[in-house]
């Protein structure tokens, strides 16, 4: 995919500006594998896959990058003067005021994290976090909610906003835009099938595409923890703690960790307690529909007895979590092939020891 392209008014813009200079921003260092990381020359960088095996890049490369960069921000310019002409049109026509406006993305974008080129198909934190701004009637102005929303959650929102009852398939719940202390739910799913598209004219990697980029993620954050957990097409997975590590860095899962994993814990606890817990979610956000894509921990605890991760720690559902069938792939396909795609449904608590539970 070629580069962006801007108007000519705006190709003049941005002149000094660079990709910002962030810690996985094509990496010459990954932190070690100790509990409290330190930083150990190494010729890897951080991730999984293909990820892992990026070569790093030369300066070439990197002046490329942030010429990618200052083009985007160049070619944003004419998305902003669309949005002022729309703004314009309605206080004109007097209807700004009954009119709600969102301005959002359908995913984010990495230029040189992780050694990446150009792209958006990966499960970083870059390529999944994405704006969301609403106004209108009854938003309040200048306001800001610290919840974790994903867009599944964007249609129930505009029907609660339109006065609509909401569909019974939705798989998301309307944000409440207007109560600075709602709560929705704590977890975000993230999937993608087939290959990873390369953007830009300098990947070196010899080809626009990479295979094997499928991968199921579940992104988790609450006041007790800032987690990220894939499982991908190859079965190598991957656990970040943000909240130490924000920049996704350093792979605490024990398959990563060279037989040190029992030397880390998240929330207080072994990480051999903590990863049955995140694939048990995982294994029931994958095939969610409906309302247990808002609530997957009732079904796993259909009794309504763990409501979020923190509950699920308890030391009595270690045997449940432990015995759960694990997310995992038979094959890496380009696109959503079932079969390819392991065990679909978890079993409940109640029912841990029936055989109609499983499958």
């Amino acid at each position: 995919m070629d580069e962006p392209i801007p108007e000519e008014r705006h190709k003049h813009l941005f002149a000094d500006a660079k990709v910002p200079r962030t810690p996985n921003f094509n990496p010459k260092v990954s932190l070690s594998s100790s509990p409290r990381p330190t930083e150990v020359l190494t010729s890897k960088p951080s991730g999984v896959s293909w990820i892992h095996d990026l070569p790093y890049r030369n300066q070439t490369e990197v002046d490329y990058n942030d010429h990618y960069y200052r083009q985007r921000l160049r070619a944003l310019q004419g998305v902003d003067e669309l949005v002022d002409q729309l703004i314009t049109r309605l206080e004109q026509s007097d209807k700004l005021d009954n009119t709600y406006i969102i301005y959002t993305s359908d995913n984010g974008f990495h230029i040189g994290q992780h050694r990446l080129p150009p792209g958006k198909t990966c499960g970083i934190d870059e390529d999944i976090r994405v704006p969301f701004f609403i106004r209108g009637p009854g938003i309040p102005e200048g306001a800001k909610q610290d919840i974790v929303t994903t867009h599944i959650d964007v249609a129930p929102t505009l029907f609660t906003l339109a006065g609509l009852p909401l569909r019974d398939d939705f798989d998301g719940t309307p944000m409440q835009i207007t109560d600075a202390t709602a709560t929705l739910h704590e977890h975000v799913a993230v999937e993608y099938w087939g290959q990873a598209m390369l953007e830009g004219g300098i990947s070196n990697l010899g080809t626009p595409t990479v295979p094997n980029n499928t991968y199921k993620a579940v992104r988790i954050l609450s006041d007790e923890h800032n987690l990220y957990y894939s499982v991908w097409c190859n079965n190598e997975h991957e656990l970040y703690d943000l909240t130490a590590d924000p920049y996704e860095i350093n792979n605490l899962h024990p398959s990563a960790r060279e037989g040190e994993a029992d030397k880390v814990h998240i929330m207080g606890f072994d990480i051999s307690k903590v990863v049955p817990r995140l694939d048990a979610l995982l294994l029931v956000l994958k095939s969610c529909q409906g309302k247990t894509c808002v609530k997957p921990w009732d079904v796993l605890h259909p009794d309504g007895s763990v409501q979020n991760l923190l509950d699920a720690m308890d030391h009595k559902y270690d045997t449940f979590y432990r015995d759960q069938f694990k997310v995992s792939f038979d094959r890496c396909e380009y696109g959503y092939v079932i079969d390819a795609e392991g065990p679909q449904i978890a079993g409940a608590y109640r029912n841990r020891y029936a055989a109609e539970a499983w499958v």
